[in-house]
């Protein structure tokens, strides 16, 4: 059983020797030792010691022209199984060995000791030189190292979505688990397994990894390793404080396992941890009561962060629009978090934000409104009481169309008291229905006709918010003109229209 310590091998991923065999442009050539696809090298040296052992730090390719080596030299006369020895001791990966200037062939003797030692032995033609062998190395390393992020960041991906899953503990497992080609397993603080996912790696390998998870626990480092029947075991201590432990079991360890494993630790350290304030469990409650039946303004203090008046809570609603593409689920909730509420809806192309009306600068000064935020336009309503909430998704859509067709990056609806107001809603309703009669059974009519209105007559305007062209908004509002009788270029119908228009239901 092995905690966290240095590693022995530098922390770049390793290169098989086979791929370095298949590169042309080097001509090299296994002599000796065994297969190449089972030897993997870190990096590449040249010494001409006698004694290289005191130089090596482990997993080289040690290149040498045999400077040191006497020609036609046997047994006899130097001692190759003392040379490979200490190469092997000192965890040399490989020897090449450079054909000309000194040797014209590779030294039998040295042949033979590196089978007998098991060290593979690369014959180096007279072309190729040892610092091309070396760049070989690197870029090899280069590319492997690219994969290897690459992986790192794909795996980093479907844990994150795993996390954001209904079932969020087992998704993430399985993800782990499938990515290492093994077995995941949570174990909870009493070394119980909570949850697993992947393989059956057998009876053996199982208790072998319970008692690693149990080491972690009892221990200050945060990881450790084993190796049980072949297979490889980690365990992962979750950032918690709280006694949950993270266990993998593969067949093998690639390189960048050890990442992923890490990233999933982190997920499943979040999921498991405490919150420290019951904030989110009183929005589940709200959510609750408003399902079973229960008023808005109920409900409105649990969800916390709103300027009091009173009794009273008062909110914005946002409603906002990517610059660029669509809006997905993290750039939603970076955009509530902007604003400073986590109550977000992405709802298809537009997002809705339930916004606290901030604390009032001073004595009879308005509350603070939410702000333009960089990438979106933005439409807000009046602040509004929860009871009116849903009149306030109105008002947020219409500024939203409106700052849409002005290009403008924020359009906030007017909260100061209107000439309509001193007219009785019922009145105005009836009015509305009476005048917009002839249009109110097309929707496109009226759609139109308010938009119009509401950018001063703009035709490009108009066609770039309801996403038209110029010519239907023409057409759509000379046939507006026709079925009311009316002149739109007189400013007192068009007034009594857009006073209709705003008391129209619906």
């Amino acid at each position: 059983m092995q905690d966290s310590a240095v590693p022995a091998a530098p922390p770049t991923p390793p290169v098989s020797l086979a791929a370095l065999l298949s590169r042309d442009d080097l001509g090299l050539r296994q002599i000796a030792g065994p297969p190449a696809a089972d030897v993997t090298i870190h990096w590449a040296h040249t010494s001409e010691m006698s004694d290289p052992y005191p130089y090596l730090l482990g997993g080289e390719l040690l290149l040498t022209a045999g400077v040191h080596i006497p020609e036609a030299a046997g047994p006899e006369t130097f001692d190759f199984d003392g040379y490979v020895a200490r190469i092997v001791a000192a965890g040399g990966a490989a020897l090449g060995f450079g054909v000309a200037p000194v040797h014209d062939t590779v030294p039998q003797g040295l042949v033979a000791a590196c089978e007998a030692y098991g060290l593979p032995l690369v014959e180096v033609e007279p072309r190729t030189t040892f610092s091309g062998v070396a760049r070989a190395v690197w870029q090899l390393m280069a590319q492997a190292r690219l994969a290897e992020l690459r992986r790192i960041t794909e795996a980093q991906q479907g844990l994150a979505a795993a996390a954001s899953r209904p079932d969020p503990v087992p998704s993430v497992l399985r993800r782990l688990a499938a990515r290492l080609e093994g077995r995941a397993v949570l174990y909870g603080p009493e070394g119980a397994e909570i949850a697993a996912a992947g393989r059956d790696p057998g009876d053996a390998v199982r208790r072998a990894l319970a008692e690693l998870a149990r080491f972690v626990t009892g221990h200050a480092s945060s990881t450790a390793t084993d190796t049980a029947a072949g297979t490889r075991l980690a365990a992962y201590a979750l950032g918690t404080g709280r006694g949950f432990v993270l266990g993998v079991a593969a067949p093998h360890r690639d390189a960048g396992d050890h990442a992923v494993a890490s990233i999933a630790a982190v997920l499943l350290s979040l999921l498991t941890g405490e919150h420290p304030s019951g904030t989110g469990a009183a929005r589940t409650s709200a959510l609750v009561r408003l399902l079973l039946g229960a008023r808005r303004e109920e409900v409105a203090p649990l969800l916390g962060g709103g300027e009091g008046d009173g009794d009273i809570t008062r909110w914005h609603v946002v409603h906002a629009r990517p610059h660029t593409g669509a809006a997905d689920g993290v750039s939603a909730s970076a955009l509530g978090a902007a604003l400073g509420s986590p109550l977000v809806d992405a709802a298809e192309d537009v997002v809705r934000v339930l916004v606290p009306a901030g604390p009032r600068s001073g004595a009879g000064a308005a509350p603070a409104r939410p702000a333009a935020q960089p990438g979106w336009t933005i439409g807000v309503s009046a602040p509004v009481a929860p009871a009116e909430w849903p009149v306030a998704d109105g008002q947020a859509a219409r500024a939203l169309a409106r700052a849409g067709a002005t290009r403008a990056p924020v359009v906030r609806h007017a909260e100061r008291p209107a000439f309509a107001d001193l007219v009785p809603a019922g009145e105005a309703e009836a009015h509305a229905r009476a005048l917009l009669a002839p249009i109110d059974a097309v929707p496109a009519l009226t759609e139109t006709l308010r938009a119009w209105l509401s950018l001063h007559g703009g035709w490009d305007r108009t066609a770039v918010a309801l996403s038209v062209h110029r010519n239907t908004v023409r057409q759509r509002i000379a046939r507006c003109a026709a079925l009311l009788g009316a002149d739109l270029d007189d400013p007192d119908v068009r007034m009594e229209l857009w006073f209709a228009l705003r008391h129209l239901p619906g």
